[in-house]
Order: structure tokens, then C-alpha cells, then sequence
């Protein structure tokens, strides 16, 4: 080992200790043999030894002739395979609690699998378990039904119609765009909004009109959630908002219409409707 810190020897054949702290600036290439063995934590390791200097480092992760793969092993090659960027830690940690399950967080048995959910909606599902268990009041966010005829959730370019989506050519990191979407999808104040579009603006640029629409859209549910309305469908201009007691409607008895001349300015006009029901209930957005 010493001579091939030296330079004195070209290549280095050992065991997996030198995921422990091995720092070569000059190994630019490492062979891992029945890569299918190693977990995922370990491959991360053993694939950070290489490329520590400016070079350019390459890692090859070798497998047996005719190897059948248990899944496991598969989606532990694939997430090595696809995590390569600097920064990656992180997301290799929790595809890896995905693949081997999160275990049994309340007791002394280690097993589980939670692939099937995703592990926000795990933690989100364990966090109410653990509130109900405590006699604690457990907060469950009503989701907001949208109908509308003048907007769609996408990239489609229809005429007389807007889209509400966060696009490729804005974020290309398509990790980083759910990401996003689930980050919006959870906030609870109006603010936590103005706050997101700065942010959007200072890492990505000016905010296109197809992701205004998509913040639009979530301050629409959040003031639909103060207003107690649980479903909203906009139908050739007639404004159906739909709460549990009934269709609301304005001061002079009848169902809001919209009275503006373009999809744009329809949003924005049912945003103002249901800012005033919102107003007239005087009811906070509920927080966790």
C-alpha cells in the first residue's frame, strides 16, 4: 500500500477497507468485483475513492457472467448508476432506506418496506400514527379539487387555455422539479408562496407565466381552504364553489361568473372570488 502512495506501483488489489478514509488524489479508476455484494452506503464509499484530484475518474462495477440480480441488488446498481453529480449524498441515503425498508420505528423489530409509498408519505403517515397514539389532535390537510375549462396541468398548448406546471426548460433536474411540486404542495401560508417565487426567481431566473399560473393555482387552494371550500369548477364563465353545506354564492344570491376577457385574467379573477369568501369567513388557513 505504501508504494502505491507512493507511485511506486500502478495498481492496488485489497479488500473494501479502503472505503475507510483512502485518500489517493492520483487513483483515477477502481474496479469493484460482484458489485451486486455491496449495499449501496458501501458502493457510495468504495466510488469515492477515485476522482479526489482534477482528473477525471471512472468506476467500474463488475458483475458474474449470468448473474441473476435479486431486485434489490438491481435498484442498488441503478441508484449508483444514476447519483453521480457532487452533492448526491443525501439522495443516496434515502433511495437506500427506500430499497431496504425503514424498519419498525416504535419497537425492537427491524423490518419493513415502504417503496411502495415513498418515505415523506411514510414519515407523514408514522408522525399522525405517533399523534393518535399520544392523544394528540392530528392535522389532515383537505385537498382542493380544481375544474376549471380555462387552465391545465402540463405543457399543452391549447388556444384560450393557460398551463400551470413547472417546465423542463426552467428546471432541467427532474429530481429538483418534484422536489418543487412537493414543496409547494405543502405550504400553509400565503407568504410561504411569495417566499417560493423568490426563491425560484434567484436560483432560476425571471419566473415564466406557465409557473406564475402554477403559484397562482396554490394560492387559489389555500384561500379556498380558508373559505371552507373543498371543490372549485369554472364551466363556460359559471363559478361552482363547492363547500359542505352547499354551493356559495355572492351578495345578490347568484353564482359567481367570470367576467374578464382572457383565460389570464380568468385566474386571476377567481383568485379575487374566493380572496372575498375567504374574507367573509375570516378563517386561518390551518397550520400542523
Amino acid at each position: 500500500m505504501l508504494r502505491f502512495f507512493k507511485g511506486e506501483t500502478d495498481v492496488l488489489v485489497c479488500t473494501t477497507i479502503i472505503e475507510s478514509g483512502l485518500d489517493v488524489p492520483n487513483a483515477n479508476t477502481i474496479i469493484i468485483d460482484d458489485a451486486q455484494r455491496f449495499g449501496l452506503a458501501d458502493l457510495y464509499q468504495l466510488r469515492g475513492r477515485v476522482g479526489r484530484y482534477h482528473r477525471q475518474a471512472y468506476a467500474y462495477l463488475m458483475l458474474p457472467k449470468r448473474a441473476v440480480l435479486q431486485q434489490a441488488a438491481r435498484e442498488r446498481l441503478t441508484a449508483i448508476r444514476k447519483y453521480t453529480q457532487l452533492g448526491v449524498g443525501f439522495k443516496l441515503a434515502m433511495r437506500d432506506l427506500e430499497i431496504r425498508g425503514a424498519g419498525n420505528l416504535l419497537g425492537a423489530e427491524q423490518s419493513g418496506h415502504i417503496v411502495a409509498i415513498g418515505f415523506d408519505l411514510y414519515c407523514q403517515l408514522m408522525k399522525e400514527a405517533v399523534g393518535r397514539l399520544r392523544d394528540q389532535e392530528v392535522f389532515h390537510r383537505r385537498e382542493v379539487s380544481l375544474n376549471l375549462d380555462f387552465l391545465v396541468f402540463g405543457f399543452e398548448d391549447i388556444e384560450g387555455v393557460i398551463a400551470a406546471a413547472i417546465p423542463p426548460d426552467y428546471v432541467s433536474e427532474e429530481d429538483l422539479r418534484i422536489e418543487l411540486y412537493r414543496r409547494l404542495s405543502g405550504f400553509r401560508q400565503q407568504a410561504e408562496i411569495d417566499d417560493f417565487a423568490d426563491e425560484l426567481r434567484d436560483r432560476f431566473g425571471p419566473v415564466p407565466a406557465i409557473v406564475t399560473h402554477m403559484l397562482e393555482v396554490a394560492r387559489l387552494k389555500l384561500l379556498a381552504l380558508s373559505a371552507g371550500i373543498h371543490g372549485i369548477a369554472v364551466r363556460d364563465r359559471k363559478v361552482l364553489l363547492e363547500t359542505e353545506t352547499g354551493l356559495l354564492k355572492m351578495p345578490n344570491g347568484k353564482l359567481p361568473r367570470l367576467r374578464e376577457e382572457n383565460a389570464e385574467q380568468f385566474l386571476e379573477e377567481l383568485v379575487g372570488i374566493v380572496t372575498y369568501h375567504a374574507e367573509k369567513r375570516k378563517t386561518p388557513v390551518p397550520r400542523r
